[in-house]
């Protein structure tokens, strides 16, 4: 049976940590503990011992689970086990996203699990009472990839816990850091925490077996079916085998794809371009809500014979908002490529010193608002124009790094 919330006083007193002692960070040093089994599990003991405080400190409150706007398994899956883990401490957590939900497999995993997210968008969120939070989350993100935060700010809502795996993308100060830059995918370090005992699934728990479920699809997920992952992954994944449901992970992978995101994916075979085995597509004007095809098509290129690296972008046009984002996505087999680094170096930052994208291992993606030059398509022509000269840009900032010498780009 699991407990109803869980203190310091649960953690046996030989493997708690003075907070000195804990140094987070991707060069952090922890002191040896006796009788764990290695260094990986030592670090993820520590860092749970430092988030059971945390969270012990905020006892009772409610929180806010910030995801980025389009929401991946992973960032699903571990926001749900972060919620599990805070109920024990009686913190009731909401979790939300400011885009949309496009990609087939996320919404069959949200329907199958009723895994518990909702949708704000900024007219819905500005319409929320903030004032019922106490403190912001943020999971598998820092903030730059969520429209919600300038809200957040707005509402002067302490970032009291971020646990990621992407690359620094801010000046973040929160009460708890866990950003392990090296670590494959998010629900890995949510598992570590569950093996760490801040959670103990029970087969017997519907909601257990489901997260489990999640947990699962979040790390094969973000390990490319585990062929990408690492010895700390399989590990996850050995535990979460306990306890997931296979026939409900079937169901979730077998998902057909819409029409829609065939059309982009048919797009980019048609537009794409190779040199020095990077594969790069424009894919023109799409809606808002079919921006998760664009990942979808990176992930198709990148299969091509030949080809390391792809980068499939787009025009995503948002009607409620009326808004335009230049968005893409990077995928790469090549192992000494940085797409964090590839990505921050071709498009730089806005004029508040932001990156415009950044990425993990062997993957990334960016957002590029189009501020003045958004809308007015109904005139084809103009709409025409306009993708060329975004497009020509996008290709420019490309081939400036994958082949220096030839980037420049005739117009004429």
């Amino acid at each position: 049976m699991v407990q109803s919330s869980l203190s310091t006083a649960d953690v046996e007193p030989s493997l708690a940590l003075h907070p000195t002692e804990i140094l987070l960070g991707d060069g952090e040093k922890i002191q040896s503990r006796l009788g764990l089994s290695s260094p990986t599990q030592r670090i993820a003991d520590a860092r749970g011992d430092a988030l059971i405080r945390v969270l012990d400190k905020h006892r009772g409150e409610r929180h806010l689970v910030i995801l980025q706007d389009f929401p991946d398994p992973d960032a699903l899956a571990s926001a749900w086990a972060y919620r599990l883990i805070a109920e024990r401490f009686e913190i009731q957590s909401d979790i939300v996203y400011g885009g949309t939900l496009s990609h087939q497999e996320n919404i069959a995993l949200v329907k199958l699990t009723g895994l518990p997210v909702q949708r704000w968008n900024c007219p819905t969120a500005k319409a929320k009472d903030w004032s019922v939070y106490k403190g912001c989350v943020l999971i598998d993100n820092q903030g730059t990839t969520s429209q919600l935060m300038p809200l957040v700010q707005q509402a002067k809502l302490p970032i009291l816990v971020v646990i990621d795996h992407h690359s620094a993308q801010d000046d973040l100060h929160a009460e708890f850091l866990d950003i392990r830059t090296h670590t494959r995918a998010t629900a890995t370090i949510l598992t570590q925490y569950l093996q760490a005992g801040l959670l103990h699934l029970d087969n017997g728990t519907s909601e257990h077996v489901k997260c489990a479920t999640a947990l699962m699809h979040g790390l094969r997920s973000d390990t490319n079916g585990l062929r990408q992952a690492q010895e700390e992954d399989f590990l996850a994944a050995a535990y979460l085998s306990r306890f997931y449901d296979a026939q409900t992970l079937n169901t979730v992978l077998q998902s057909t794809r819409s029409k829609q995101v065939m059309d982009v994916i048919e797009r980019s075979l048609k537009n794409r371009s190779i040199q020095n085995n990077v594969s790069i597509a424009g894919v023109g004007f799409l809606r808002y809500d079919d921006r998760d095809a664009i990942p979808q098509a990176a992930d198709f290129l990148i299969t091509e014979d030949n080809v390391h690296t792809a980068v499939v972008y787009g025009i995503a046009h948002d009607e409620d908002e009326e808004l335009e984002l230049v968005v893409g996505s990077l995928r790469t087999t090549k192992i000494t490529l940085d797409p964090d680094e590839f990505i921050k170096e071709a498009f730089g930052q806005d004029a508040q010193g932001r990156f415009f994208g950044g990425g993990r291992s062997l993957a990334g993606g960016f957002e590029i608002p189009m501020g003045f030059l958004s809308g007015l398509n109904e005139n084809s022509e103009y709409a025409k124009l306009k993708w060329s000269v975004f497009d020509t840009q996008i290709k420019q900032k490309l081939l400036r790094l994958i082949n220096p010498e030839g980037s420049m780009i005739r117009t004429n």
